[in-house]
Order: C-alpha cells, then structure tokens, then sequence
C-alpha cells in the first residue's frame, strides 16, 4: 500500500496541565497524544525531539507506530535514551521525524476543570528529510 503523509512533523504548542490531588482522582486524566497514521508496508519509527523557552532541546524520545495501523501515542509514555520524561505544567513544542510517511495529528485533554476540555490540531507538514525548509 502507498505511504501517505511526511516524515517531517511540527507541533509548536505542546502542554501537559498539572492536576491537583483532588482533580488526580477523578476518572479522567490530562493527556496528551501523538494520533499516528501509518498507511505503508513497514513499521514507523518516530524520533522526537522537544523544545522549551528556557533551555537547550531535550531529543531522543522514541515510538514505534506499525505498518498499516493508527497509534495514540500518549506524550506521558515517551522516555528519552537519556532517561527524561515529558515534563507536567510546562509548555513545549515537538518535532516529529519519521523514518517513513505517516500523518501526525496532536491531541490534548485538559482534565483540571470540572469541564474537561479537548484540543486536537494537526501537525504541521515540516516536509521530507533532506529538504530545505
């Protein structure tokens, strides 16, 4: 089957709201997601890196969304080679690189309210590896 999508993925606005103890309790979680779309024959491996306002990039986030299938990669799920986490209460963007075409779409649910609230944006196409941007 065709790979449909790039392998260059952008999401300028990245954030995973704290709750407080009492809102940890409730049966929904804050979240947020990486929604995948894998259209080709073989396995995406997905490299992510973060960017903050206040310090150097932290890379090296991995996932893996399988050939033909959709992923919903939770932010939270991600570990670093270097051990780091996606850090709570702090905003970031993230850059997604595939080693195939997939589609990116970002998802956040913001539990800290007795309104939950859902935010979902697709990525923007950062285009193909190897190309000027």
């Amino acid at each position: 089957m065709q790979n449909f999508g790039k392998t260059v993925w952008l999401i300028p606005d990245c954030y995973w709201p704290v709750a407080d103890a009492a809102q940890a309790a409730q049966a929904y979680q804050s979240h947020e997601s990486l929604c995948v779309l894998n259209t080709g024959d073989g396995d995406a491996t997905l490299n992510v890196t973060l960017y903050f306002e206040d310090e150097e990039p932290w890379e090296n986030f991995t996932a893996v969304c399988p050939a033909r299938r959709t992923s919903h990669i939770r932010m939270n799920a991600l570990h670093s080679y270097e051990g780091r986490q996606i850090p709570q209460g702090k905003p970031y963007a993230a850059l997604v690189v595939s080693d195939i075409p997939v589609v990116v779409q970002y998802s956040r649910l913001d539990a800290t309210q007795a309104n939950n609230a859902l935010m979902t944006t697709m990525a923007y196409e950062g285009g193909e590896m190897g190309w000027d941007m």
